[in-house]
């Protein structure tokens, strides 16, 4: 069912499932059912209207890529020169067609978009950059960073907070009671 705005509505069914898919898209309609307190049949029906209605837009398998390979991982801060929509649209259509960029975000802020590249090696990184202030519309800034580890990869959102956020009268912290303390003050 959807809502006036377009959005569709879900239950705290529908968020366990999406959350259980979350943290192992390859379980069975089985294993899912079971952790959702659903039977086979209902399950696979709501997870076939959630993936209709864009809900769950892709299954996508996480990848050690430093078991796998060499690599470099870089993110690059992007300003442009110019901020109107042609000037947009001309860039990410440009990043969209670069084969190492893995992700791309428009930003608010000083900065227009923040890139991320995964190359083989920093001249793969150096020439894509260079391709980016050669070919894109104007640049007015591209600052790199090398990634040295990621301390917290992406692993899904807490949808139980976003979907219905609770009133929060002391700040959920996840860290020692001690500094817990202070920042309460």
């Amino acid at each position: 069912m959807k809502d006036d705005d377009g959005s569709i509505r879900l239950d705290q069914v529908d968020l366990r499932i999406l959350a259980r898919l979350q943290s192992d898209a390859r379980a069975t309609n089985q294993e899912l059912a079971d952790a959702v307190g659903l039977s086979p049949s209902p399950c696979l029906q709501r997870v076939k209207r959630l993936e209709k209605a864009g809900v769950i837009s892709s299954y996508h398998a996480s990848i050690d890529i430093a078991k796998v390979c060499r690599h470099v991982d870089v993110i690059a801060a992007v300003t442009l020169n110019s901020h109107g929509l042609d000037d947009f649209l001309t860039f990410e259509k440009m990043v969209m067609g670069m084969r190492y960029v893995v992700e791309c975000t428009k930003v608010s802020g000083p900065i227009d978009y923040l890139v991320r590249f995964v190359c083989p090696d920093i001249g793969s990184y150096q020439m894509l950059s260079d391709e980016l202030l050669k070919l894109g519309p104007k640049i007015g800034n591209l600052s790199s960073y090398i990634v040295l580890k990621s301390t917290k990869p992406f692993k899904g959102v807490a949808l139980d907070d976003l979907v219905a956020p609770q009133p929060r009268t002391t700040p959920r912290l996840d860290f020692s009671a001690k500094t817990a303390t202070r920042q309460a003050e």
